[in-house]
């Protein structure tokens, strides 16, 4: 079998991708323990596409238990539109969510396919949350391409932004050089240095500029010497023993029809090792019969619950009874609703003035489920710890409530598709007893129940029999439910009903906390001095300040150097901030208490959200 021709070892790296070599390489050495996702972005033909295959190439021989899907942007965007039309979809995403690794290049032909969109972005997350690696390429950064929803951005922009750009001269001389090496010419460093010299725009192009010179240098083979003789006789005698030895043939067919069909064939596979022929016949009939067999129990637990279509126990002949098991149990109608993240806990969440309220109600929601704030909705821009604190009150509902305990999380958009595939299915019964039974409900992104009449009528029932049954809500908003377009006024005004609490951009001081934070989980603890420089540092969100920390800690590693105040501000483009006066702010008293002398402007009132919740009970 030839080699690959796009490896690690067959990318020439120079300082126009030096960066994204690396991290690239990092990625496929250790996946998902850093840099993800990771965004290589640059023109077409500078090795985005090279990279992604040498990603793909040495995580199969590092790890051969991770399955890589490779895939690009038109074809999810070509996937996701006939899953819709085969109201398939779910089982579409799911397939994408169970890969261990996805690469996908040519991320901007998602532009103008908003549901694709929004979709691939709830894959990532799902992918990154579970600790499985996402690599992506495009022709430009994610705010750059066109008609690209803003969720999409911020999920793309959390990881690690890395550029490839035209090669410079001794790059293209050292790409030009390996060319000629593998294309077998002979080329003297003069021709090599005229040919770098000149501007390319991409890869090929210095590729296309060596055929010229292939044929001139064209010649007839050289005739073989004794041990390249040798050798062909070796190869002879190899095809000769395949071809008398044609079972092997047919089963390897039968392996390649089963593979093509997205079935594993390792009880298949194990029978070429054999060493004598098996009866190929029999074999690849049992095989057949098994397969078989597992279509049509997917059907059968399509009918109750159509997330379970494309589960990997249906791919494998060798995992019938879990296969058996697992239809039994969704027929007995054990489906129950995601629950919530285990990434999310309450004490890795950073408290500052930003959220400070949020927490104080989160906590109190905890302590007296559904009899605090009931129901308690978060509401803020993408990125400040909206879905980390909702998910982190359902693990400790769950942990309060032990065994018996069923919080259930979802996105509003899930939800949304839930329903669709419930209503095509006839089982909307089933869904809404799946949240109606919950001890706790987390609805994520409640905006994208807007103008969705038939998820607002079942949820306003799913929400009212909660209420009424003692039972916890949490909601989560990027904005005010008053401002969510046409969601309707039964909803508006029983989310209004309970506390509607803001969670803003972090400020400075806890701008630099997280800094602190997460450079010190990346191993890169640093000083006081940077973390002021990194507080003049304009982010608007936590997943902003994630992505600043990884592009520093890999800088900081391929350039060698430390991470210092100089080093920071030049990699990010800051300048020093302009001293500030010192904030004078007028506080309002309690009820009953005398206001302040006119002069007495300042006075501290710690924990000020607290004070607030106090007022609200």
């Amino acid at each position: 079998m030839n080699a690959p021709r796009e490896t690690f070892e067959r990318f020439v790296v120079g300082a126009n991708n030096r960066l994204a070599a690396a991290a690239a390489r990092a990625v496929a050495e250790s996946p998902g323990s850093t840099y993800n996702p990771l965004f290589i972005y640059g023109a077409h033909g500078l090795g985005k596409s090279h990279l992604l295959t040498s990603v793909a190439e040495l995580t199969a021989s590092l790890w051969p238990e991770i399955e890589v899907r490779r895939e690009d942007g038109a074809h999810f965007v070509a996937g996701h539109a006939a899953s819709q039309a085969a109201g398939e979809t779910e089982a579409f995403l799911a397939s994408y969510e169970r890969a261990g690794m996805l690469l996908l290049d040519d991320v901007h032909a998602l532009s103008g396919h908003p549901l694709a969109q929004t979709d691939l972005a709830s894959v990532i997350d799902a992918l990154v949350e579970h600790g499985h690696q996402v690599v992506l390429a495009a022709d430009r950064l994610p705010n750059a391409i066109a008609q690209v929803d803003e969720a999409l951005v911020q999920t793309l922009s959390q990881g690690l932004l890395v550029d490839v750009s035209p090669p410079d001269y001794e790059t293209r001389a050292a790409i030009l050089q390996r060319m000629a090496s593998e294309e077998g010419l002979e080329l003297t460093p003069d021709v090599i240095q005229d040919l770098a010299a000149r501007e390319y725009r991409d890869i090929e192009e210095l590729r296309t500029a060596l055929a010229p010179i292939a044929a001139k240098q064209a010649k007839p083979a050289p005739l073989l010497d004794a041990g390249e003789f040798e050798s062909f006789l070796s190869d002879v005698q190899v095809v000769v023993q395949q071809h008398v030895e044609s079972w092997r043939g047919r089963l390897a067919e039968a392996i390649a029809f089963w593979q093509s069909e997205g079935f594993r064939t390792a009880v298949l596979e194990r029978a070429l090792d054999l060493p004598r022929a098996p009866d190929v016949a029999g074999l690849t009939a049992t095989f057949t019969a098994a397969v078989e067999h597992l279509r049509n129990l997917e059907r059968q637990a399509r009918q109750v619950d159509p997330s379970l279509v494309g589960h990997a126990v249906f791919r494998d002949p060798e995992r019938m009874i879990e296969a058996e098991d697992l239809v039994e149990r969704a027929l007995a109608g054990e489906s129950p609703a995601k629950g919530p993240s285990p990434a999310f806990a309450r004490n890795t969440f950073e408290v500052g003035a930003s959220n400070q309220l949020a927490v104080h109600a989160a906590d109190a929601v905890v302590a007296e489920p559904a009899r605090r704030y009931n129901p308690l909705v978060f509401y803020g821009p993408s990125g400040v710890g909206k879905t980390h604190l909702a998910n982190a009150i359902g693990n400790a509902l769950l942990e309060r409530g032990g065994a018996s305990a069923v919080v259930a999380c979802i996105n509003a958009q899930q939800l949304v598709d839930e329903l669709i595939a419930a209503v095509q299915d006839g089982s909307v019964e089933r869904w809404r007893a799946r949240y109606r039974t919950t001890s706790a409900l987390i609805v994520d992104d409640i905006q994208f129940l807007g103008g969705k009449e038939r998820t607002q009528e079942e949820f306003f029932g799913i929400f009212n029999a909660l209420i009424d049954g003692g039972q916890q809500v949490v909601l989560t908003s990027d904005r005010v439910p008053a401002d969510i377009t046409d969601l309707e006024a039964r909803l508006r005004s029983r989310f209004e009903g309970g506390l509607v609490v803001p969670i803003q951009s972090p400020d400075r001081e806890l701008r630099e906390r997280l800094f602190a934070r997460f450079l010190a989980d990346a191993k890169h603890p640093v000083g006081e001095d940077v973390l002021h420089a990194l507080g003049d540092h304009p982010v608007q969100s936590v997943r902003e300040i994630i992505g600043v920390v990884t592009r520093l800690g890999a800088a900081a590693e391929v350039g060698g150097q430390p991470l210092t105040v100089e080093f920071v501000r030049s990699e990010l483009g800051v300048q020093a901030a302009t001293p500030v006066l010192p904030r004078i702010s007028l506080s309002i008293p309690a009820a009953g208490e005398p206001f302040l002398d006119r002069e007495k402007v300042v006075f501290d009132w710690p924990d000020a959200g607290a004070r607030l919740i106090e007022e609200l009970r």
